[in-house]
């Protein structure tokens, strides 16, 4: 697959996932001791930290949008 997320892009998505992922484990808040919303988060920050170290996003690809020079 071809590099379809640029730098900015990838800031925010690690930014995004490490965000969710502290506020998925780390401390008890009220919306995210539910199950259902406390792995939704992590899944959702996992996924944002393996687009932005892959630097392929497969919705990109299905819209054919590309946020990179490349």
């Amino acid at each position: 697959m071809t590099t379809n997320v640029g730098t900015v892009d990838r800031v925010l998505r690690t930014a995004l996932g490490l965000g969710l992922l502290y506020l998925a484990f780390l401390p008890p808040m009220s919306a995210f001791e539910g199950g259902l919303m406390k792995y939704g988060a992590a899944v959702v920050g996992v996924v944002m930290l393996v687009v932005a170290v892959k630097r392929v996003c497969p919705i990109y690809s299905i819209f054919g949008f590309k946020a990179c020079r490349v």
